[in-house]
């Protein structure tokens, strides 16, 4: 089969097409012939040499495909083998074929296509374990996602909005701001021409759960924006992992700051969450009310170009290689 490997750490011309053997799939796991793969940012720290995939997993990038089941292993009942699916990875997403564990595969509705289920699970995932499980979201609260027209961040908006939410997102341009406007964000800020923490205690009061993607830079003003009770939580640190926390604060205000990663986590936690993102958000997706945002599609040998567009970051919603 085709696929992408890292021949070494670097840019996106490290990124180089191979052939490689069609993986069988193992006691537990579903074969998918891969018809789209999504492009996460854990894909560009792996290729930059900076986040190795975990002990046992592919060397292949890609943490989230769709496609059509070609073959169960071992005491797998199901789905069966034609079933359109997307499923949720630890890598080897930029290939023709990947083994998957059952647990992580979901049957993709009618209505979503192949491009589209591949921006699908892991945002999915992502946001209702760090927003819904680990910020407790609760209907009538605010919400506000840093990085608000990435993935993840599009995703956070709609989720947010349909269990009840106000929703106040950070993003890098006037233009994203509309985009995520249109998504139902009830406020955009540029944060390039506006202070978030200002905006959030002027207009909103505060806020309850804020999803972060950058790390040290904004942890005092996350903390002056959170409400009594409040919850921050972090899913990346692309601006950098140290910073100083005012204890004082976290105490006074009874504030909770903690933050996961996904592709570490045990098969059966990871089971435990897909299962949980079939019951809360797959009614919405197959009713029409959540859609992924796509952003642009390349050929997998143009893996490279993918990997520079999101590096741009002018991108909004998901980047998807097409199989």
């Amino acid at each position: 089969m085709r696929a992408i490997e890292i021949s070494g750490p670097g840019g996106p011309e490290v990124l180089r097409l191979t052939d490689r053997p069609v993986p069988d799939p193992g006691p537990g796991e579903v074969l998918i012939a891969v018809s789209a793969a999504g492009i996460n940012g854990a894909d560009l720290a792996q290729r930059r040499g900076v986040y190795p995939p975990p002990k046992g997993a592919s060397d292949l990038p890609g943490l989230e495909v769709s496609g059509t089941v070609a073959a169960l292993g071992a005491g797998v009942e199901g789905p069966a083998v034609g079933t359109r699916v997307c499923a949720l990875l630890t890598g080897g997403g930029y290939a023709e074929y990947v083994a998957a564990p059952a647990g992580q595969v979901l049957a993709l509705p009618d209505s979503i296509s192949f491009d589209s289920g591949a921006g699908l699970i892991e945002t999915a995932a992502t946001v209702w374990t760090n927003v819904f499980e680990a910020g407790a979201l609760k209907p009538g609260e605010t919400l506000l996602v840093h990085g608000g027209s990435s993935g993840i961040g599009t995703t956070a908006i709609q989720l947010g909005k349909l269990f009840g939410a106000t929703v106040a997102v950070t993003c890098g341009s006037d233009d994203k701001a509309v985009r995520c406007r249109d998504l139902g964000a009830d406020r955009a800020i540029n944060y390039r021409s506006e202070d978030f923490a200002e905006v959030i205690r002027a207009e909103l009061s505060g806020v309850d759960v804020i999803l972060d993607i950058v790390g040290g830079p904004y942890l005092d003003a996350n903390i002056r924006s959170l409400n009594r009770g409040g919850r921050l939580v972090f899913i990346a640190f692309n601006g950098g992992r140290k910073a100083e926390l005012d204890i004082a604060r976290v105490m006074m205000n009874g504030l909770t700051v903690t933050g996961s990663t996904l592709r570490s986590r045990p098969l059966d936690e990871k089971a435990r969450l897909i299962a949980a993102v079939h019951e809360n958000v797959w009614p919405h997706l197959e009713s029409g009310a959540f859609n992924p945002v796509i952003d642009s599609c390349y050929p997998l040998a143009e893996a490279g170009d993918a990997h520079r567009r999101m590096e741009t970051s002018e991108h909004i919603g998901k980047i998807v290689l097409t199989i």
